[in-house]
C-alpha cells in the first residue's frame, strides 16, 4: 500500500538533467558519473532540460503535491526513486517574529525555520542529495570535514544508505554535533584545527583513493539540495520573492543554490525576474565573505584566526567564494559581518520576545537584520526573510532557573 504522503518518494516523475556544467568555465560534462571539482578545480553545476521542465511542471501540478523537498524531482538530479535515501525532509515553516520587528521597524520579518528538518538542520537538504546521487553512483566510502551539523546530517543518511563514513571536526565543534554524529554510525574525529584543515586531511585521502570527498561544493549533488529553500520559499509566498534573504554564510552552498533556483523558476515561468537582495551574514571573527565584498574581490584569502560562537559560518576559505560573491553583487544585496555579543543577544530577544529558539547562526542574520537597519542598508517596509538554519535546542543554554523548596512556607506571589 502507497500512502499519500509518500507519492513524492515513489510516484512516477521524468528526469530532466541535462549535463553537469563548470561553474567558472562553462565546460560540460557528463551526468551519471562520478564527478568531483572540475578540470578547473571549480564546482560543477547541474544543469536541466529546462524547456522540458516547463512543459511538466505548472504551479497547479506542484500545489497537488505533499509538501515536502520531493514534490520538486523535475528541477532535481536522482533520476531514479529507488535511490532515494528519504528521512522525510518535510517543507520547513515561515514564522513571523512581531515584536522583535516592531522594534526593529521592521513591518514583515519572517524566519525560514530550517530547523524542523531530519537531523535538526538545512544541512540534511543538501546532505540527503548527495547521498541519494552518491548511491546511485555506486560510492562506497565517503569522508568529510564538518562543524557540525553537515556531519550529522551525512552520517543519517549514509547510514542508511549503507554507506561507509569518516568524519573530521574541529576540536571545539559543539558537543552534541560529535556524539549525533558518532551515535548514526559514522567514525568522527576531533582535529585540532579548524574546518579548512580537516578537509586537507580529507583531501589527501581521497587523492590516495580511499574515499570519495564530499566537501562543501567538491560535489555537485549538496547544492542541488540547498537550492530548494528558494523552491520552497517562493511557493510559500504565493509565488513571489521576498525584498531581502539575510543567509548565514559559510561554505555558501544554500546563497549559491538559492541564487540557482530563482533563475531556475524564471525559465520555467513560475515566477518573473523578480530576485530578492542576497545578504550573507558572516561573523566578525571569520569574515572573508565580508573582506572579499568590501574590496571589491572576486576570491577571497584564507581567514587568518577564525573564531565565533556561531561554528556553522566559521569557514576560512570557501571554493565558491566566486559563487558566493557573484550572487550577493548580482542581487544589488551585500555582506555584512556581525560580533558575537550581538548573535548571542539577538538570539535571547527571539525566544524571550517571539519564542522562537534560534541557533547561533540564525541568531546572526537577526542581528545582521538589527544592523543593516541601523545603517539605512534595509527599509522598514522590505518583506525581510532570515535563514534560522539549525534547531537551537542543540546548542547550550544558559540555566537561569531557580530553587523552591517543597516544604517550609511558599511565599506565591512572590513566585
Amino acid at each position: 500500500m502507497t500512502f499519500a504522503w509518500q507519492d513524492n518518494l515513489t510516484g512516477a516523475r521524468s528526469s530532466f538533467v541535462s549535463h553537469l556544467e563548470c561553474s567558472l568555465t562553462g565546460a560540460h560534462y557528463e551526468a551519471d558519473q562520478l564527478h568531483g571539482l572540475s578540470a578547473a578545480g571549480r564546482p560543477l553545476l547541474v544543469r536541466y532540460d529546462l524547456d522540458g521542465v516547463r512543459a511538466e511542471l505548472s504551479r497547479e501540478t506542484l500545489a497537488a503535491r505533499p509538501a515536502d523537498m520531493w514534490k520538486w524531482r523535475e528541477l532535481l538530479p536522482v533520476r531514479d526513486a529507488a535511490n532515494i535515501v528519504s528521512l522525510g525532509e518535510a517543507a520547513t515553516p515561515i514564522v513571523s517574529l512581531p515584536r522583535t520587528g516592531a522594534r526593529l521597524g521592521l513591518a514583515d520579518l519572517l524566519v525560514k525555520d530550517e530547523g524542523r528538518l531530519p537531523t535538526g538542520s538545512f544541512k540534511a537538504r543538501g546532505l540527503v542529495m548527495a547521498v541519494s546521487m552518491a548511491k546511485a553512483l555506486g560510492v562506497a566510502k565517503i569522508a568529510m570535514p564538518t562543524n557540525g551539523n553537515a556531519g550529522a546530517a551525512l552520517a543519517a543518511y549514509a547510514s542508511r544508505a549503507g554507506i561507509e563514513t569518516i568524519i573530521l571536526c574541529p576540536d571545539d565543534t559543539p558537543e552534541i554535533n560529535v556524539r549525533e554524529i558518532a551515535a548514526q554510525g559514522a567514525r568522527v574525529y576531533r582535529v585540532d584545527g579548524l574546518i579548512d584543515e580537516c578537509g586537507a586531511i580529507v583531501g589527501e585521502g581521497a587523492k590516495q583513493g580511499l574515499w570519495f570527498d564530499f566537501s562543501t561544493l567538491k560535489e555537485p549533488y549538496r547544492i542541488e539540495g540547498k537550492k530548494v529553500m528558494g523552491l520552497e520559499l517562493v511557493e510559500q509566498l504565493g509565488w513571489r520573492v521576498p525584498d531581502v534573504i539575510f543567509y548565514p554564510t559559510g561554505g555558501g552552498t544554500g546563497l549559491i543554490g538559492m541564487w540557482k533556483a530563482f533563475a531556475e523558476l524564471e525559465a520555467i515561468g513560475l515566477i518573473g525576474p523578480e530576485r530578492p537582495r542576497m545578504v550573507a551574514v558572516q561573523a566578525e571573527g571569520c569574515a572573508p565573505v565580508v573582506k572579499a565584498w568590501e574590496n571589491g574581490d572576486e576570491h577571497f584569502e584564507r581567514w587568518e584566526g577564525a573564531h565565533t560562537v556561531a561554528a556553522g559560518i566559521r569557514v576560512p576559505k570557501a571554493v565558491g567564494d566566486f559563487l558566493i560573491l557573484r550572487a550577493v553583487r548580482e542581487s544589488g544585496g551585500f555582506a555584512i559581518a556581525v560580533p558575537d555579543d550581538a548573535i548571542l543577544a539577538a538570539v535571547d530577544e527571539a525566544a524571550r520576545q517571539d519564542g522562537l529558539l534560534l541557533c547561533p547562526e540564525g541568531g546572526a542574520t537577526l542581528a545582521a537584520a538589527q544592523l543593516a537597519r541601523e545603517r539605512g542598508l534595509i527599509s522598514g517596509s522590505d518583506k525581510v526573510v532570515l535563514f534560522n538554519c539549525a534547531t537551537g535546542l542543540k546548542y547550550p543554554m544558559p540555566d537561569a532557573s531557580r530553587r523552591l523548596a517543597k516544604s517550609g512556607p511558599i511565599d506565591h506571589a512572590a513566585l
